[in-house]
């Protein structure tokens, strides 16, 4: 644990550089996820012949080995190593636990619940705006947690295309036969996952509505 200790110190600068090139590809990551995967979950929600279509491609792509996927994506000449094809390859895999969510958040609320308010004259954009996405909020911040810890994970065999951040620690310290090393990223990367998913889960405690928070706990 000293010589643990020893190596984070003397190496700080180093460290701090990949942690905060790795808080910033998973944030990127997260936010673009968000903007395009929450819409296509709510999108599908109104097409059963689509979500069928969108949640198998969500699946296969999901399926595919993260190396796999960010070598074949070095291939390609606009994306080629580093950051592109590190991010696109995040967005790509959190496509499957951030439209599933959503739809199936969306498509468990009670139907009597909508029909209630079609009776009281409500358009199907504010039943969605004002009870289905209200009452899907937990389901819908469990594909978000899922997807930043996943996120977190993956991120680290970016380094194996080029991406400089905490994955360097473990691929450069698993070459050199560095115990330290390896044990600095993989503590730091847990860290982090923890440190987001807890982040979140007060976010969710915030948001998710009170009279929601009381059935769930029963």
């Amino acid at each position: 644990m000293s010589n643990l200790l020893k190596y984070m110190i003397e190496n700080a600068s180093m460290i701090l550089n990949y942690a905060n090139t790795h808080f910033s590809l998973i944030f990127s990551a997260v936010v673009i996820s968000l903007l395009v995967w929450v819409p296509l979950g709510i999108l599908i929600s109104r097409n059963e012949r689509l979500a069928s279509i969108v949640i198998g491609i969500a699946n296969t792509i999901f399926c595919i080995p993260s190396l796999a996927l960010f070598s074949v994506f070095v291939t390609i000449p606009f994306l080629g190593l580093g950051r592109s094809s590190s991010l696109l390859a995040l967005v790509l895999y959190a496509m499957m636990p951030m439209v599933i969510n959503v739809y199936q958040g969306i498509k468990v609320v009670d139907k009597s619940v909508i029909e209630a308010a079609k009776g009281m004259g409500m358009s199907s954009r504010r039943i969605l705006r004002e009870i289905q996405i209200p009452l899907a909020a937990p389901v819908m911040f469990a594909g978000i947690r899922i997807t930043v810890v996943m996120a977190t994970g993956i991120a680290a065999i970016a380094a194996y295309i080029g991406e400089r951040n905490l994955g360097r620690l473990i691929t450069e310290g698993i070459t050199r036969n560095h115990v330290e090393m390896i044990l600095s990223g993989a503590i730091l990367i847990a860290l982090i996952a923890i440190l987001f998913d807890t982040v979140l889960g007060a976010v969710e405690r915030m948001l998710v509505p009170k009279g929601l928070k009381v059935r769930r706990s029963n």
